[in-house]
């Protein structure tokens, strides 16, 4: 009996310190790090995402048609991807991460604001490309720094955080409530001066709680083995497949965040008003799939899931071109199109991290992300806005609903990563998951 009393409260009292142990774990620097990247990537993508919820108010000023709004995403896109790829290499070879972090989020907030001072399409076109020149690292170098602070049990779920729940909340779904209230009340380009007081913010944080990570390589033994790396990566058939669900999956979310709100406004009657709410309500989707989708990837594996919701996103479009009145139809239609956002961390960091040696982690994810935004960023949007001119305004939406269709069929093609699935994890462990 005495024993038994010795045992329960043994338990009790380790009850308690577990207790305490994950309160501290709340405040902890990983979970501080999660917090101020997910902010920085989020204020990026809400400056990327801009242009195309203020569409309506400037399209007038600067004589704006779909193919020039296309451009204007494909430049930002293009100098998104070179930028990205190329500053994040340095970063690896100068274990200067934190610095350059610093200076692209502070560098991106000024340009933002310079897109306010255009009078021209031509000034317009040269503050997105700049703008896409400085904001490209943000995200694989908040990646590389998030890889580098997280548990091995956190780190994908960190990295998706990161990656998708702050920028959905951020820019999907606050962005055009903001945005478009401000530009109705005094105008697009004040729209633009205050979105970009934010990041400045963001930069300090960065600047006093995010320390440099420690890194295992040091000098230019990143830099020896990267023709090696790359070389290596064209032999996993993960690799290639998750790099063309890439292109195809950032080409469709990339042409109807540039001509879902015109669309809606010019041919199907909405109101800028009405539509800032079916993009906010795109935003709740995006939240909601951040948790969902890898969720259920953990438990029923990354090849189905990532073929479902691709399939499901086809109705985002779908209902945009079909389904215009009752809002009440329309508004949850897309919402649940959307929910496909929540693959964009399967392909472009859970399966390749789970795929590759982990010394091939970061090159194999920068591939992934640069091609998705040279090619799916870049030729997309022009392409599509060029076929909205001739074809029609609901043509760019095709095309969306016909990529997202062709990412349900490649995803067909992966080979299953999912720990779960596998039987990677002990048996003890797949019980407790």
């Amino acid at each position: 009996m005495v024993r038994a009393r010795e045992h329960v409260a043994k338990l009790a009292i380790r009850g308690v310190n577990e207790v305490a142990m994950s309160g501290r774990a709340v405040f902890s620097y990983e979970n501080r790090t999660m917090l101020i990247l997910g902010l920085a990537f989020g204020w990026a993508f809400f400056d990327r995402l801009s242009l195309g919820f203020l569409a309506p108010f400037l399209e007038e000023d600067l004589h704006l048609n779909n193919t020039k709004l296309g451009m204007l995403a494909s430049a930002l896109a293009l100098t998104w991807a070179i930028s990205g790829f190329g500053v994040a290499s340095l970063a690896d070879y100068f274990r200067r991460r934190k610095i350059l972090l610093v200076t692209s989020v502070m560098l991106f907030s000024v340009c933002s604001a310079t897109s306010g001072l255009a009078t021209s399409f031509l000034m317009l076109l040269m503050a997105r490309l700049l703008l896409g020149l400085v904001a490209g690292p943000v995200l694989p170098l908040s990646q590389s720094i998030m890889a580098a602070e997280s548990s091995d049990h956190r780190r994908g779920f960190n990295m998706g955080v990161v990656q998708n729940f702050f920028s959905s909340i951020l820019g999907d779904f606050a962005a055009p409530l903001i945005l478009v209230a401000i530009a109705a009340a005094y105008g697009w380009r004040t729209a633009l001066y205050i979105a970009a007081i934010p990041s400045l913010i963001v930069a300090v944080l960065i600047a006093f709680f995010i320390r440099e990570p420690k890194d295992k390589i040091i000098g230019g033994a990143n830099s020896a083995r990267w023709s090696a790396s790359v070389k290596s990566l064209l032999g996993y058939r993960n690799i290639w497949v998750c790099a063309v669900i890439s292109c195809l999956m950032v080409s469709s979310l990339l042409i109807q965040l540039t001509f879902l709100p015109i669309y809606l406004v010019r041919s199907q009657g909405l109101t800028p008003a009405h539509m800032s709410y079916v993009m906010s309500a795109l935003g709740i989707s995006s939240v909601l799939s951040s948790i969902l989708v890898p969720a259920l990837s953990d438990r029923f594996g990354r090849r189905p899931t990532m073929a479902l919701f691709a399939f499901v996103g086809v109705l985002s479009p779908g209902a945009a071109i079909f389904l215009a009145a009752p809002l009440s139809l329309l508004l949850p239609a897309v919402a649940i199109g959307f929910l496909v956002t929540g693959c964009f961390p399967l392909f472009m960091a859970t399966i390749p991290s789970e795929t590759v040696p982990s010394h091939f982690v970061a090159t194999a994810l920068g591939l992934i992300i640069g091609l998705g935004n040279l090619i799916g960023g870049f030729g997309a949007p022009t392409a599509a806005g060029m076929a909205g001119d001739v074809f029609g305004t609901s043509a760019p939406l095709w095309i969306a609903a016909a990529l997202l269709f062709g990412a349900g069929l490649a995803s067909f093609l992966l080979r299953e990563t999912a720990p779960r699935i596998v039987g990677r994890m002990p048996p003890s462990q797949i019980s407790a998951a």
